[in-house]
């Protein structure tokens, strides 16, 4: 009798484990949401962005950094390593992008922010990651952000860090 209640488990097992793993990418996108771990940052039009209260009276530093993946073909970085804004205002800066070999690549830049807090109240209204990058042969290019530090982000954070890992899409590239 114990070897027909064994059988079942042998098709059920697999597919709850396989259900299992595929809520698993919605499920840690909800967790992000509610938590704000993960730092991913908001995006938002620039008719919103231009709707918001500037406060005048509070400066919020942002910090910018920007690494490569491992063995990926490039230099890339912040031109500037901070700034001080005001919340509700848009600034633009830029990061720099070089390919260091003779032949075309592909890049994509992924986004953290820190504390993961400040995530949600970061949106970019223009921003190179929200594309994956063609780079010909030792070109270098100069990459706009443009974003907004939203007026309701918490008194208590007055530095957000701003990341950015450039990795290297050749294998992953769009058509």
């Amino acid at each position: 009798m114990s070897g027909r209640i064994k059988v079942p488990y042998l098709f059920v097992i697999p597919v709850l484990m396989f259900g299992f793993g595929y809520l698993m990418v919605p499920l840690y996108d909800l967790l992000c949401d509610i938590t704000g771990l993960n730092g991913k940052t908001g995006s938002i039009s620039i008719a919103e962005a231009s709707q918001l209260d500037v406060d005048q009276d509070r400066l919020v530093k942002v910090e910018f950094l920007g690494t490569v993946n491992d063995e990926a073909p490039w230099e890339f970085g912040p031109e500037v390593g901070s700034m001080m804004v005001h919340p509700g205002k848009q600034y633009q800066t830029s990061f720099v992008a070089t390919n260091t070999v003779n032949e075309t690549v592909v890049g994509q830049a992924i986004p953290s922010v820190a504390p993961g807090k400040a995530a949600t109240y970061f949106n970019k209204t223009e921003c190179f990651c929200f594309n994956q990058q063609t780079f010909e042969p030792l070109e270098s290019r100069e990459m706009p952000l443009v974003f907004v530090i939203d007026p309701g982000l918490p008194e208590s954070i007055d530095t957000v860090s701003l990341s950015y890992t450039f990795f290297d899409a050749n294998g992953l590239v769009s058509k």
